[in-house]
């Protein structure tokens, strides 16, 4: 079970650092304007009418307050939204026992 949380942990590190690269490349491509993709950019970069199909989805399966707290997360950063969750299963998964 720790093997499998620390791996997980590893990708969703993993996941954010490459999303923090991502936003500082294109920050120094805008020539030094601070940019932050959100989760909504991230995914709309990966399928263009994603984001809209599942939100008209959700409006018909979802009750109101659920969608706001979707809303919310959509316009997180990409970075902290895998890296928290990361460094937070990383810390529960701990160290192992010197004997294993």
């Amino acid at each position: 079970m720790r093997s499998a949380l620390r791996l997980i942990s590893l990708v969703l590190i993993s996941l954010a650092l490459m999303l923090l690269g991502a936003d500082l490349i294109s920050s120094l491509d805008k020539g030094g304007e601070i940019t932050v993709r959100s989760v909504e950019q991230v995914w709309a970069m990966l399928s263009a009418n994603g984001v809209a199909s599942f939100k008209i989805w959700a409006q018909h399966h979802w009750p109101p307050f659920a969608l706001h707290a979707f809303d919310v997360v959509l316009t997180l950063p990409g970075w902290a939204v895998t890296g928290v969750p990361g460094v937070v299963l990383n810390f529960l998964a701990g160290r192992a026992p010197d004997g294993e």
